[in-house]
């Protein structure tokens, strides 16, 4: 399950990482809670300024996904470009166009969900593959203490 999980994240970044090469505008990520109904475990949430940036968007995240191996179980809306929803089971992509995502506020829908910019979800991500690694070395141990926001130790004479 974990691996699963861990699998899902870097996927997710890979999403996001889509969305922004695209410049999608308010990028969110929802990680869902399981005991609110949720049938997956994240939301990646973003706007494209017109219809066609919409569909950019989406584009670049099915290219990205496809050459990491991931097809999306199913696509919606993309011909009206309003609402693009790419269901990748473990997580969905929504792509609004800005008035279809102030009508559906997803974020305010799902709100007992864990809301993450994509700065704070990398380095989340980063943080527990860190610590669910062995260290072997000093050095290593030194760089995964400074990464988890601890001062590293310095030689006193």
């Amino acid at each position: 399950m974990a691996r699963k999980t861990d699998n899902s994240r870097v996927q997710v970044l890979e999403a996001v990482h889509a969305c922004e090469d695209k410049k999608a505008e308010d990028l969110t990520i929802l990680e869902l809670d399981k005991a609110s109904g949720a049938f997956t475990d994240y939301f990646v949430v973003c706007s494209g300024s017109n219809p066609r940036q919409v569909q950019a968007i989406s584009d670049e995240v099915e290219q990205r996904l496809s050459r990491a191996g991931e097809r999306p179980a199913n696509v919606e809306g993309y011909n009206q470009a309003e609402w693009v929803l790419l269901d990748y089971v473990d997580f969905v992509v929504h792509v609004f166009s800005p008035k279809a995502r102030n009508f559906y506020n997803l974020e305010r829908l799902w709100k007992s969900a864990k809301r993450f910019q994509p700065s704070e979800f990398a380095n989340t991500s980063t943080k527990k593959a860190t610590a669910t690694r062995p260290s072997t070395s000093k050095a290593k141990t030194a760089r995964t203490t400074a990464t988890k926001g601890a001062r590293p130790r310095t030689r006193r004479s």
